[in-house]
C-alpha cells in the first residue's frame, strides 16, 4: 500500500506530499498522521502541499479533518506551499478550513509553528 512519509523533527511532524493525492491515500495519511501524533507526542504538524497541482473537495475536506483531529490530539497544524490554483479551487468548492493555519513555504511555516508552540504558556 502506498504511504506518505511522516518525519519526526523534535516535537514536530513533517509531511511532504510529493505524489498525486487520491482518496485512499488521503485517508491513509489521516490515519497514519493521527497515530504518529499520539506515538511521538507531537505538538505540531507541518504539511507541505507544494507539489499538489490539483485538490478536489474530498482531499480538501480530508486535509481540514486532519487539522481538526490534530488539534483534538493537542497538536497544531500548518499547511504550507499551496499553489494559487489550489487556493482558487478550494474557495470555489466552498471548502472551509477551521483550525488550519497556512504559510507560503516550509521555512515560513516552521518559523510560525515554532513561534506559536514556544509562545507564552498559561
Amino acid at each position: 500500500m502506498e504511504r506518505i512519509p511522516i518525519l519526526k523533527l523534535g516535537d514536530l511532524l513533517l509531511v511532504t506530499i510529493q505524489v498525486d493525492m487520491h482518496d485512499r491515500l488521503a485517508l491513509t495519511l489521516q490515519d497514519d498522521l493521527t497515530t504518529a501524533i499520539v506515538a511521538h507526542g507531537a505538538r505540531g504538524v507541518l504539511i507541505d502541499i507544494s507539489a499538489l497541482d490539483v485538490v478536489d473537495s474530498f482531499i480538501g475536506r480530508v486535509l481540514g479533518n486532519i487539522a481538526s483531529m490534530s488539534r483534538l490530539l493537542s497538536a497544531e497544524t500548518m499547511i504550507v506551499g499551496m499553489q494559487p490554483a489550489v487556493a482558487i479551487t478550494l474557495v470555489e468548492l466552498g471548502v472551509t478550513w477551521r483550525h488550519v493555519r497556512t504559510a507560503l513555504n516550509v521555512e515560513q511555516g516552521m518559523r510560525r509553528l515554532r513561534a506559536s508552540l514556544d509562545g507564552p504558556r498559561a
